[in-house]
Parts: structure tokens; sequence; C-alpha cells
């Protein structure tokens, strides 16, 4: 089976692309050249995905059996790609979220079937207009699409709610001993899903012509709260964690760019239904616990000190959201 991957070397993807060349899938990454792949049997294919005369160099005489879009946000992305592989491609598989389902949720138990609707965040409302395209271009003309929604899935990224760009920021504020928040309470639910079992599920729907029209959620079934979250972070740093919780209503009137990520997604409580992937691919189970996961990453960061990257400008944000919480 040939694939292309329109990006490719992303936190989620770069799991997905070493599943799929150990299962002996011929793939191929459409992206700058920027990013090499650290795969090795991944056929690169250089090209600005905004380019139209670069795109058309890299894609001509080129055909796949399978295309998936890491990049596309908005419709206008849609319909580059609708322009592209019309006609041309046995499958198109669309990688939206699962932060387009319905905010505030009226169950905390999400399925695929929950209605898709979030006012707080454009990143979500563009999503679900990108679903909306491409179910459109399947009912009117049978455009092969297969939309997958990932939750929160992490790999060598440390998993925050609140700030924490740069992917070592959280662990070095823990380490030193410095606040890091948690919005609300800290109890509200959520469900973290490492890269390599997200990739188990979806390696599965590739190539699976009876996903064609439908929608899947993948994710890990472990639910933990927010508290617990940080908690097993800091236990696998060795740490004590100097926990802060301010309100998201209040983090949102400080920064709305993290607000947006909050109230539009992280402030709910959700988990997953994951019967639906299970249906479709049997062998599908998340097996990676969040404390295995998090021992994974610390390990990887242990192993060369330039990964640990901290990025001072999300530092000095959480500080002023801190002391502007305090002196409130």
């Amino acid at each position: 089976m040939k694939v292309l991957f329109i990006g490719g070397t992303g936190t989620i993807s770069t799991a997905v692309t070493r599943l799929a060349v150990s299962n002996g899938i011929e793939l191929y990454h459409l992206n700058r050249g920027k990013r090499d792949s650290s795969v090795n049997g991944v056929q690169t294919l250089i090209a600005d995905i905004h380019d139209p005369q670069s795109l058309h160099s890299a894609l001509e005489n080129q055909h796949f059996d399978v295309v998936v879009d890491w990049i596309a946000f908005t419709p206008e992305d849609i319909e580059r790609d609708l322009n592209l592989f019309r006609g041309k491609v046995r499958q198109f598989i669309f990688i939206s979220s699962a932060s387009v389902y319905q905010k505030p949720p009226t169950s905390h138990v999400i399925t695929e079937s929950t209605p898709l609707h979030n006012p707080y965040w454009q990143y979500s409302r563009s999503k679900i207009a990108c679903e909306d395209r491409l179910i459109q271009a399947y009912r009117q003309e049978g455009f092969p699409v297969t939309i997958v929604r990932p939750s929160h899935t992490y790999d060598h990224n440390l998993p925050v709610a609140v700030s924490g760009a740069g992917p070592y920021t959280l662990a070095d504020r823990m380490k030193r001993g410095l606040p890091v928040i948690v919005h609300g309470d800290g109890s509200s639910l959520w469900v973290l899903t490492h890269s390599e079992d997200f990739a188990k599920g979806f390696m599965g729907l590739v190539g699976n012509m009876q996903a064609i029209g439908h929608s899947f959620q993948i994710t890990s079934d472990e639910v933990l709260n927010w508290n617990q979250i940080y908690q097993i972070i800091a236990d696998e740093l060795g740490v004590q964690a100097n926990i802060v919780h301010i309100a998201s209503e209040f983090i949102n009137q400080l920064s709305p760019d993290i607000g947006a990520g909050l109230i539009g997604d992280k402030a709910w409580s959700v988990i997953f239904d994951n019967r639906k992937i299970k249906s479709f691919v049997p062998d599908y189970q998340a097996v990676i616990p969040f404390r295995e996961g998090i021992r994974r990453a610390l390990a990887w960061f242990d192993e060369d000190e330039s990964r640990r990257v901290v990025n001072e400008a999300s530092n000095q944000e959480m500080d002023r959201i801190i002391a502007a919480y305090q002196s409130r």
C-alpha cells in the first residue's frame, strides 16, 4: 500500500510513521524538508503546501492509495486537498480534534455522535468547518474521507493545561520549586493518550475501506484528574509540586490565548467512549499508562541536555497570571 502523509513529523504523526514503516507501508512525507523524518524507510517529497506550483511538481505522476493530512486547519486547506486528490485516492484521512465536541458538554461521556459545537475556541470551529466540508464532499460526490479526532496525545512532550510552551518548561519549573498553575480545583477529569497507543488504532483505519464516511476518536481508557496528572509528573521528577489553583475564567480574562484552549477544551471533564474504534480495529487497546509514558518522556530528556528546552516567555506569562491572582 502506497501512503502519503502531508506533514508527518509531528508528535502524533511520528509515532504513526514508525508503525507504518514497520508494517511494510510504502510511505511518503510531503513537507518543506525542514524537519527530516527520523524514521528510516520514509521517502520525502519536498514542497510548500501553500505553493501550488511546488505542489504540482512534487505530486506529478504520483498516485497514492491513502492520503493523510496532518496539517489541515481551515476550510481553505480542505478545498486545496479536494482539488489535489479528488478522483485520485482510495481513502483520504483528515486529522481533526476532539476539541470539536460540544462545549459545554451535556454529558461527560463523549462518543462520535456527540454534537460538534465550540463557541470558545476558533481552532475548534475551524476544524468543525473542515469536517463539514469533507462530509459534504463525501455525500455529494463520494469523496472517500475518514475523519479522526485525537484528544490530548503526547510522546516526549509533557502534557500541560496552562501555558508551558517549550517541551521542558513545566518540568523545569517543578524542579526549581516554582509554582505551576492548575485550572479550577484540579478535579476535572481528563484523558491523555500516548502516541504509540494512538498509532495502533490509527493504522487499523489506514486502507480500511469500511471506515470511509465515518468519524473516529482514538484515546486511552485511563481517566485522571488534573491534580493527579501534575502529581504524577512531579513524582517521576522526584520533587514536590507547588500547585496554584486558579479559575479558568480568571486565566481567560488575563490571557485569552491560553484561556481559549481551557474554556474551549481542557477545563471540562471528559471520558471518551472508544467502542467504535475497537469495533473497526478489534485489536486496538491503549496499554501505556500515563505514569509509564511520563517516565519514558523524562528518560528521553535526560539522554540529551539540548532537548530540555525552556520557554522563558511562557515562564513570564505563568508568573504574571500567578502574581495577578495572588494580589487580587
